[in-house]
C-alpha cells in the first residue's frame, strides 16, 4: 500500500503544472547536492538525514523518517543501496516540473534510470518530490 502511495505522488508530481523557468548553473549544482546526500545517507542508514531530503508532499505521505525509508527499501533497492551513479541532464518535465536524471547501478548490477522531481521550497532550497526509476536496457555490442 505504502509503494502505491509512493507511486501515486511520483505520478502526482510529475502531472502538476508548475511555470518553466530556465535551470541556473546554481539550481543544478543544489540538485545534485541534495540527491547525493540523500543516496549517501540511505548507504549510511541515517534516515532522519535522507528524510530531511523529502518534500512536504512525501512527508505527508511517510510522516517520519522510519516509514520513509521503509518505503525507500521497500520500492527502490537500485536507489537505497546504489552501487555508483552519475549525474545526467536536469531540465523539465513535459508538465513543466525541474528534473534530474541519474544512471544508477544497483546492488544487482544492474543499470536504472532515476528521475528526480524537484520542488523550490519558500526558503529557496530544493527538495525531492518524487523519483522514478526505470531499469535501463542492456546494450552490447
Amino acid at each position: 500500500m505504502r509503494l502505491i502511495m509512493c507511486l501515486l505522488a511520483v505520478f502526482l508530481s510529475l502531472a502538476l503544472p508548475v511555470r518553466a523557468d530556465a535551470l541556473s548553473a546554481q539550481d543544478e549544482a543544489d540538485f545534485r547536492a541534495v540527491i547525493a546526500d540523500q543516496i549517501a545517507a540511505f548507504e549510511a542508514d541515517d534516515s532522519a538525514r535522507a528524510y530531511s531530503h523529502a518534500a512536504p508532499i512525501i512527508r505527508e505521505l511517510f510522516p517520519d523518517p522510519e516509514r520513509f525509508m521503509g518505503m525507500v527499501k521497500q520500492g527502490y533497492q537500485p536507489v537505497y543501496r546504489a552501487k555508483s551513479y552519475s549525474f545526467g541532464k536536469a531540465g523539465f518535465s513535459a508538465s513543466g516540473r525541474p528534473i534530474q536524471r541519474v544512471t544508477i547501478v544497483g546492488p544487482d548490477g544492474l543499470t536504472y534510470e532515476a528521475i528526480y522531481t524537484m520542488e523550490r521550497q519558500p526558503d529557496g532550497s530544493w527538495e525531492i518530490t518524487g523519483c522514478a526509476l526505470v531499469r535501463s536496457p542492456d546494450i552490447s555490442a
